[in-house]
């Protein structure tokens, strides 16, 4: 398990094998730019059962506050972590890489994590959007914790100034060549 410095991990990041690792990274990335401490994993729902239950009950006692959880083929890890706690819980839908696209392999991530038992629900977001999910979870952190809050905010007021950035540069070649 890879953690973010010595605090407590607030975000638990979990992900079915080392092969969504590429995916994941930029979520870890995303937290750490904003100074959120989380612990990363890789746990397989079929290889491992008995680790994913035991992640899913020790959650809360480690200190996180949200799970993210990343699958492909069927996302039973983020189902499977959900029935074992209270925490809300982050399903991330993975696509296969492109040599093993499936059209079956992704519908079943994708409803997988969407469709769950009543009382055991995944918040869901699209295929492959770490960085969505990892903003979620910064969401729901920031209900209890206005510093957090804050950070989100001067992320999106930079996201803003780089769009308006590109849009001046597209607005300025359009007068230069007349577009």
């Amino acid at each position: 398990m890879q953690q973010s410095e010595r605090r407590i991990p607030q975000i638990g990041i979990v992900m079915g094998s080392d092969r969504d690792l590429p995916h994941m990274e930029k979520a870890a990335r995303f937290l750490r730019n904003l100074d959120i401490p989380f612990e990363m994993t890789a746990l397989s729902a079929y290889r491992c059962p008995d680790r994913v239950r035991e992640y899913g009950l020790s959650a809360l006692g480690r200190g996180f506050e949200v799970v993210i959880a990343a699958s492909g083929g069927t996302n039973e890890l983020a189902c499977l972590i959900a029935s074992y706690t209270t925490l809300p819980v982050i399903g991330v839908p993975l696509r296969t890489d492109e040599g093993e696209a499936s059209v079956s392999r992704e519908l079943a991530a994708l409803l997988s994590t969407l469709e769950t038992p009543a009382g055991i629900p995944v918040a869901t977001v699209g295929f492959n959007a770490v960085i969505n999910a990892a903003c979620l979870a910064v969401q729901i952190l920031g209900v209890k914790d206005k510093r957090v809050r804050a950070r989100l905010e001067e992320y999106r007021e930079s996201r803003r100034a780089e769009e308006t950035e590109k849009a001046r540069r597209v607005e300025e070649a359009a007068r230069e060549h007349h577009v």
